[in-house]
């Protein structure tokens, strides 16, 4: 029988859903356009509006000890500057490995019951990390494992977006995708902003550093109550193993995650670092007040980063991800080498500038990057055609998007874990810098030799 959408009589849709206890949904079909505009788009966006809440929180903890590290002074403790960046680093060493398993997790337990499980084990390092900083005994040990157990946080990404996938048509995956990611990266901001002013607006009574931790919890409730009573779980999400296995035998899945590992991983790893970079250089701008509120501006480099994600990836779209993707790279050699040059300036301006720079350039390359990944799987697709052993390149493709997220996140562990040990060997930053410049060059290159130029390994195709 046909039907009216707006006033456009069309066919009934093929696809028939079946609901089921427990907000399962049998025969979602996002591919059907009079399915996806009678009902489909309705219950995707209901899901992703959840999906991105869940994942903003999922964030903020992940990031939490970025700016608690930086506030420990003032409750009484003293860590070396080493174990101030083991206490940066360790959630993202987490929450990488974390993104491994978490993306077969939807798969496995439903979109809207993982999500729940997903967000309510945020709970766990936020109130843990209420109690371990309200004594300046602490062994460093135990609030080593509270910063450890803050990856939770990390690992949602990658189911978040592996669910969201599974919602969307083909054409407008890329909208969701970076709607979704984009919402996500805003966490790392909110926390550094939120915290030091909800800490010093109770500093009247007394130095409430637990607050760090427990003003979470309602939201962190209120996203699992969100899941459960809005979101849905999908019959169709299964776990591709064999995708996931034949995109870890491409060559270029391990090229792809290195040039992410130097876009979101440059991201997380300078917005875990930033508050402490600001700290250790120029102390009399960490904070600012505002009446009785402190603020710190290292929240903008993470503001400015995940904002410039969506517009690299619409570049992308328009000029070629490989284009895109020597820019970021050209941008970011221009940051990090004005940084090295500058350090000694002592200028507060000019070092912010040039950080703001390399944070804008990494959040155009997140886009940029993770939209040549399924560019470069359709390429391998139409050069291997003859092969009747491969994977589909979609499978491939979907497969790999999982798994560079998880190995590209690792740069949020390798950057603190850098600077530690330039400062602790030479007393600067600087030769961290340096080194930053010489890796971004490697990338660059690495980008116009294997993507920018037409090659048969990729159909001819220019990225």
């Amino acid at each position: 029988m046909p039907q009216t959408i707006g006033t456009t009589a069309v066919a009934a849709p093929t696809t028939v859903l079946t609901r089921r206890d427990g907000r399962w949904i049998d025969g979602w079909n996002a591919e059907d356009p009079v399915f996806w505009d009678a009902q489909g788009r309705r219950i995707a966006r209901r899901n992703l509006g959840w999906s991105i809440f869940a994942e903003f929180l999922g964030f903020i903890v992940w990031q939490l000890w970025s700016i608690v590290v930086v506030l420990l002074p003032n409750a009484g403790f003293t860590l070396s500057t080493t174990e101030s960046f083991w206490l940066i680093s360790l959630p993202s060493l987490v929450g990488a490995t974390l993104r491994f398993p978490y993306t077969f997790l939807v798969a496995r337990f439903g979109g809207r019951n993982w999500t729940i499980a997903s967000v309510l084990l945020l709970l766990i390092p936020a109130t843990l990390l209420g109690i371990v900083v309200q004594n300046p005994e602490t062994p460093f040990g135990i609030l080593l494992l509270v910063a450890a157990l803050a990856g939770f946080g990390g690992g949602n990404f990658a189911s978040s977006m592996s669910n969201i996938t599974y919602f969307f048509p083909q054409k407008e995956k890329g909208w969701a995708l970076g709607l979704n990611a984009a919402g996500g990266n805003l966490g790392t901001s909110v926390a550094q902003l939120a915290v030091p002013i909800v800490v010093s607006l109770t500093a009247a009574l007394t130095f409430n550093l637990s607050l760090a931790g427990w003003m979470w919890i309602p939201l962190i409730l209120l996203a699992a109550w969100g899941a459960w009573r809005y979101m849905d779980n999908l019959s169709s999400a299964k776990a591709d193993f064999a995708g996931a296995a034949a995109a870890l035998r491409e060559p270029h899945l391990w090229v792809l995650s290195l040039l992410y590992i130097g876009t979101f991983g440059s991201f997380i790893g300078f917005s875990s670092v930033f508050p402490k970079l600001i700290a250790d250089g120029f102390p009399e701008f960490s904070t600012f007040q505002i009446g009785t509120a402190s603020v710190t501006l290292a929240f903008l480099g993470a503001l400015v980063g995940s904002l410039a994600r969506p517009f690299g990836g619409r570049l992308a779209d328009r000029f070629g991800g490989a284009r895109m993707t020597i820019v970021a790279f050209g941008l970011m050699i221009a940051g990090a080498l004005s940084l090295l040059l500058t350090l000694e300036t002592d200028s507060f301006a000019v070092f912010l500038g040039c950080f703001l720079l390399l944070f804008v350039a990494a959040g155009l390359g997140n886009g940029a990057t993770y939209r040549m990944i399924p560019s470069v799987f359709a390429a391998r697709g139409a050069a291997t055609a003859g092969d009747p052993m491969t994977v589909t390149t979609q499978r491939k493709a979907a497969a790999a998007l999982g798994l560079i997220s998880a190995i590209g996140a690792y740069g949020g562990f390798v950057i603190p874990q850098v600077l530690a040990v330039a400062q602790s060997s030479t007393g600067s930053y600087a030769p961290a810098f340096g080194a930053f410049v010489g890796a971004y060059v490697l990338l660059l290159l690495m980008t116009v030799f294997v993507y920018a130029i037409p090659r048969p390994s990729l159909a001819g195709h220019r990225i």
